[in-house]
């Protein structure tokens, strides 16, 4: 079941929270007295989990809450629409999860005349985890499959990164992924995308063509929507970020997350490391170069941002070419590519900090002898990543440092931090790279090294952008810190180049 959406059905006692389940499983609804909880099911590519709201069972739920993806909040009548606000949703705040809730008005059968809109909307408007609403009867097996579909789509395809209800506006990191993918789209860097473009990105993203009335609809319903958008030379990045908001308006997130997924973002909206730094495997004895069809690839590509024709790339232009990467490498102009080449040796020594952590930290002479810092939390602990931030507000000198982050005991349930933002929203307004998830217990933790090794020997590619680059130092060191207030390790590194005297 690890593959499987675990859906925590919470709410009032006699909302109708099992005969819920229990439409759903059988597509029936049974009239007799049904057992008070059920055990868990697994259907649908969900576990469905029923809960009680008995005071004695307050323990038992808060554990299924901790270990759900989504939460289905059932009510049924005034008093337990009240509780709504009042009781369920601070509860879970408490708790420390930060789940989506997919709110559902059970026994609408009794109540017709009710507009859900103006029944539901205070409250989404209020609880920003409130996912989407929906108003079902178990006893008319209205909705039923419709409320478990939303609560597997609220996991599997989030509107939370994508759209701000209350703004009704698509959110900046949205924003910022679709240019990105608009620019890439755009071949021929014309500002808009032709008929042939738009037929490419279909294909690329949905792997079937768009038909031409479609094509043609697609752009009436830009115009419509934003009458500054003209298409009749093509689809403008304004028409497509427009087009991408009249999705997000009607529910067709799935739409959406298709286009991000295909180039390789995360449910953060941040590029998959994978993507941006892929392992090239050279066996021994043997080179790597560019094949005649990668050659042409990169001819071409220097043609196209070459406006000026002058064969050569100036300022502008070279920003151009990489705008849809993280930014030019700064190791270019570190190591004064390509006109030098060359490597060091280094030596990897690890100290384990414990109790000497604040006098570590406080002493500049130790901090001036360091080329790299390395946070690490406990990615299973609400209480971990906090620390890190913690840190970096106590000791503000640790900024001068290049820094990699890594989330530690991913061979368990990752869990979502007590902290202002995650861990990869964190580190992405740093500038940095999203956090390296590791386990002693895997073979892979070699990789958290040659991160760390990597920052020391290349230090503009892994500081923090609000920070000044760090002077260049002679040595590398690596120390461990364990808080024992959180798990936290600090690593520093030095560097020992040439031969060990003896």
């Amino acid at each position: 079941m690890s593959d499987a959406v675990r859906v925590v059905v919470c709410g009032d006692e006699g909302v109708g929270k099992t005969s819920l389940i229990t439409c759903f499983v059988k597509d029936n609804f049974r009239m007799q007295k049904l057992q008070p909880t059920l055990p868990p099911l697994a259907v649908a590519g969900m576990e469905i989990v029923d809960t009680s709201a008995l005071p004695q069972e307050r323990k038992a739920l808060s554990k299924e809450v901790r270990r759900g993806n989504v939460i289905c909040l059932v009510y049924s009548d005034h008093y337990s629409y009240e509780r709504v606000s009042l009781f369920w949703l601070p509860l879970f705040r408490s708790l420390g999860v930060n789940l989506p809730v997919v709110l559902c008005a059970n026994k609408s059968d009794l109540y017709p005349d009710v507009e859900a809109e103006k029944e539901m909307l205070p409250i989404m408007l209020e609880f920003k985890e409130i996912d989407t609403c929906i108003r079902a009867s178990a006893k008319e097996l209205r909705n039923i499959n419709e409320l478990f579909y939303l609560c597997q789509r609220a996991v599997t395809h989030p509107v939370a990164p994508l759209f701000d209800a209350k703004e009704q506006n698509l959110k900046p990191a949205a924003v910022a992924a679709l240019r990105r993918i608009f620019f890439l789209c755009d071949r021929d860097q014309d500002g808009v995308m032709n008929d042939f473009e738009m037929q490419e990105f279909q294909k690329k993203c949905f792997n079937k063509p768009l038909a031409p009335d479609d094509l043609n609809e697609i752009k009436r319903t830009i115009t419509k929507a934003a009458p500054d958008c003209p298409t009749d030379k093509g689809i403008s990045c304004k028409g497509f970020l427009q087009l991408n908001k009249i999705f997000a308006e009607k529910g067709r997130h799935e739409t959406i997350w298709c286009i991000l997924r295909t180039f390789h973002y995360t449910d953060s909206l941040s590029l998959k490391d994978s993507f941006l730094h892929p392992r090239l495997e050279v066996p021994e004895g043997a080179s790597a170069e560019l094949s005649p069809i990668g050659y042409r690839f990169f001819v071409d590509l220097f043609l196209l941002f070459d406006k000026d024709n002058d064969g050569g790339l100036n300022g502008d232009e070279l920003a151009a070419l990489f705008a849809p990467t993280p930014g030019l490498p700064q190791s270019w102009a570190e190591l004064s590519f390509p006109s030098s080449t060359g490597g060091k040796q280094c030596y990897l020594i690890m100290e384990e900090l414990g109790e000497l952590e604040p006098a570590i930290l406080e002493n500049e002479a130790k901090l001036n002898m360091c080329d790299v810092v390395c946070y690490t939390y406990d990615s299973s602990d609400p209480d971990s990543f906090a620390h890190l931030a913690d840190l970096r507000t106590r000791y503000p000198q640790l900024d001068a440092l290049p820094a990699v982050y890594a989330a530690l005991k991913a061979d368990q349930d990752k869990t979502t931090q007590r902290f202002d933002h995650q861990p990869e929203e964190y580190t992405r307004s740093l500038g940095m790279s999203a956090p390296l998830h590791v386990s002693a217990a895997w073979t892979s933790i070699s990789e958290l090294f040659a991160n760390v090794a990597e920052a020391a020997l290349f230090p503009g590619s892994a500081s923090p952008r609000t920070e000044p680059e760090p002077a260049d130092r002679s040595g590398l060191y690596i120390a461990a810190g364990v808080s024992t207030a959180t798990i936290c390790t600090l690593y520093f590194m030095w560097a020992r180049r040439g031969a060990l005297g003896g």
